[in-house]
């Protein structure tokens, strides 16, 4: 697996890089023969030492994962952790998917999500400028908005990042 460490307001030391691109070589237990690469993100946010991890996956699906704590270190610890755990799932769920029904050897049933879907609603994505989807999302109370960007002619979606600020999603 090819590693890229980046420092944000933070030096990132050799030592350091060598522990993330340790640590997250324990991942590539999950890919048989596929080459990856992992983009790591440490930075530094008052006392909060923060890692990121993004790992771009076949079919598009992307791998993330972000933990922050006192201790860089530990942090790294932490969110290979949770991505070590989300490969398990994701692999468990693609498996259930793939594996004929032993009893009667029919084709496998569909996946059942995890959680299930308790309401689905619909609205109507008028056209609106990004300004306007802000402060619709703000209206409502929402950590996220589905809208037609006026300027794209697109369909994005706005929301609210951990970090209190906004992030925006526009699909391709």
């Amino acid at each position: 697996m090819d590693v890229i460490v980046r420092g944000k307001n933070v030096e990132v030391t050799e030592a350091l890089r060598e522990y993330a691109v340790r640590k997250l070589n324990r991942l590539a237990k999950h890919f048989d023969h596929h080459p990856l690469t992992a983009t790591v993100v440490l930075a530094v946010e008052k006392a909060r030492q923060i890692v990121e991890v993004t790992i771009p996956l076949e079919g598009g699906r992307i791998l993330r994962g972000e933990e922050a704590t006192d201790d860089m270190y530990a942090s790294i610890d932490l969110v290979v952790d949770k991505l070590d755990r989300q490969l398990d799932h994701y692999k468990t769920r693609l498996k259930r998917r793939h594996e004929p029904d032993k009893v009667t050897a029919a084709p496998t049933a569909p996946l059942t999500p995890s959680a299930p879907v308790v309401r689905r609603k619909s609205f109507p994505v008028k056209p609106m400028t990004l300004d306007e989807a802000i402060l619709q999302m703000e209206l409502l109370g929402h950590d996220f908005f589905a809208f037609r960007d006026a300027e794209r002619e697109a369909i994005s979606i706005l929301y609210r990042r951990r970090d209190g600020n906004l992030g925006l999603l526009e699909p391709r």
